[in-house]
């Protein structure tokens, strides 16, 4: 694609060369049988149709993780390690064929596919094999005068068998950054990538089988209305990113069997720009960060309040950003993508048609799902485009006065993933960052702040719960367990907590609590 030379030719020759004694001296964890690893070869052929799973199936594959899980495959660092290393070697070996996939289902460039999907991904799981020691040791905790000689620790496990269900604006990205913390923490797992991006997701299903250990990690298809019945078989965690209709069912079917949820919920991110700031730096941060993989995603800025002051500087620095990005017509750049599907493309062009005023863009071409970089000019609140959720390349401006006006417009609406501040004026900044609630908030860019590995990524409210990135994600996908390891000595102070009840021993744990009171809390001598 563009030129690309494809990788899929030279899989098929390598997957020919193997043998069976080749396949059991493999250094990655082996398979259970060589049979079973042909089965994961015959699967990669590139071609063959990507059925998709239904819920009998999913059972199965349940079981046979669970079995996997038990059996305490997934516990030892170096199982872990050998996991998160073979994800790093499928990216790097098949890096054209993802290209490949994401240009056929969101005609994604490659920059685009190499830096903010497959290079991310690496970096995670390339961080989570450096620190991959230091996550599993147990952490050991202040101890008080009862527990001096005792060991007070928190130790993480793994929660067991997860779901990890995938959007399709990033569909490898969403994937494989909540595996590789699902790996790190020493879970089984099943992932389900959204069938809308369909070549990706089948590309999904064909490696991963042969990459990593097919006992322990499936790939599953399921479509949006069957995933609440797949939540429903019980898993020990689901992780889903997606819009907040879909995740409300499958936040719903989880409580059904009482299974914990992160969601990562997309929705309306506010975007400030003040009168003091630096407009030739503010415009393509902006325009960059709304209309990369044409305006699909989940952390891109969703409408812009612009005071009164830049609004006419701002809009006509966007048009040449768009002009310097894309030439003058879009649809002929290979810079830029298009629509996933044409009901995403219906949609969003009707909530365009009948919103504010065109003054950029506007062109569709319903053939091509082609929507141009479109920006929108007086544009109401009760305009369809600032009602509902949607996914598109376009941006709409609003005013406001000032600062003051900005916050109380974020904080009528429901907490959005992202709140984005641009500002020379370091107060306008720290009044945004404590005076409005969100998953989380970037001050003079935008985007970056959900693809750092050192910061958690999530949402709040409506726009989710829970996080993931680093050490975030092997958090979320592992329980802390309390652990106090106690001696049987000194019994003789202990006795004092049992019945017969009696006032001089009341009295004395009383005053053994007063000794360390303002550091320690109450009653130590327990």
């Amino acid at each position: 694609m563009r030129g690309e030379r494809c990788c899929s030719e030279d899989f098929q020759h390598k997957l020919q060369l193997f043998s069976a004694a080749d396949l059991q001296n493999m250094s990655s964890p082996p398979s259970p049988s060589p049979a079973r690893w042909f089965r994961a070869l015959r699967r990669t052929r590139l071609g063959e149709p990507c059925l998709k799973t239904y819920p009998l199936e999913c059972v199965d594959v349940l079981k046979r993780a669970r079995v996997a899980f038990r059996a305490g495959r997934t516990l030892k660092e170096g199982f872990r390690l050998a996991q998160l290393e073979a994800v790093v070697q499928m990216l790097e070996e098949h890096e054209c064929d993802f290209v490949d996939a994401l240009g056929r289902d969101l005609h994604k460039p490659r920059f685009e596919t190499v830096v903010s999907e497959l290079i991310l991904v690496k970096n995670e799981a390339l961080h989570a094999i450096n620190n991959l020691k230091k996550w599993m040791q147990p952490q050991h905790v202040e101890r008080n005068l009862s527990t001096s000689l005792d060991e007070c620790l928190v130790v993480s496990e793994p929660l067991g068998v997860v779901l990890i269900v995938g959007t399709w604006c990033s569909p490898v990205q969403m994937c494989l950054v909540p595996l590789v913390g699902a790996i790190a923490a020493g879970n089984c797992a099943i992932i389900s990538p959204s069938e809308c991006t369909a070549h990706t997701a089948e590309l999904l299903h064909r490696l991963i089988p042969f990459y990593l250990d097919n006992e322990c990690f499936h790939v599953i298809i399921a479509g949006s209305n069957d995933l609440p019945e797949v939540v429903e078989l019980k898993f020990d965690h689901v992780f889903f990113t997606g819009n907040g209709e879909e995740g409300s069912r499958i936040a719903q079917a989880a409580a059904r069997t009482l299974t914990p949820v992160t969601l990562i919920l997309g929705g309306k991110n506010p975007c400030y720009v003040d009168k003091q700031c630096d407009i030739s730096t503010t415009a393509p941060r902006i325009a960059w960060a709304r209309f990369h993989n044409a305006g699909q995603s989940l952390a891109a800025p969703g409408y812009i309040l612009c005071h009164t002051d830049v609004k006419a500087r701002l809009v006509q620095a966007l048009k040449c950003c768009l002009l310097q990005f894309y030439g003058s017509d879009p649809r002929e750049s290979r810079s830029y993508g298009r629509m996933v599907n044409l009901e995403l493309f219906n949609r969003t062009r009707d909530m365009l048609w009948r919103s504010g005023k065109v003054t950029v863009g506007g062109q569709v071409i319903e053939a091509e799902k082609y929507i141009a970089p479109t920006i929108l000019t007086e544009v109401a609140e009760q305009d369809p485009i600032m009602q509902q959720d949607f996914f598109g390349p376009v941006l709409p401006v609003l005013t406001v006065n000032d600062v003051d006006e900005a916050i109380d417009f974020i904080n009528k609406q429901e907490k959005p993933l992202c709140v984005y501040a641009y500002s020379s004026n370091s107060k306008v900044i720290s009044r945004l960052m404590t005076e409005t609630s969100s998953g989380s908030f970037c001050a003079n860019d935008s985007i970056v702040q959900s693809l750092m590995v050192a910061l958690p990524f999530g949402g709040v409210g409506a726009s989710g719960m829970g996080s993931y990135h680093g050490r975030h994600s092997f958090d979320t996908f592992s329980h802390r367990k309390s652990c106090l390891l106690r001696s049987t000595r000194f019994e003789c102070v202990t006795y004092l907590r049992y019945p017969p009840y009696e006032d001089r021993n009341l009295s004395l744990m009383t005053w053994a609590s007063t000794l360390s009171q303002k550091s320690q809390g109450w009653c130590q001598i327990l």
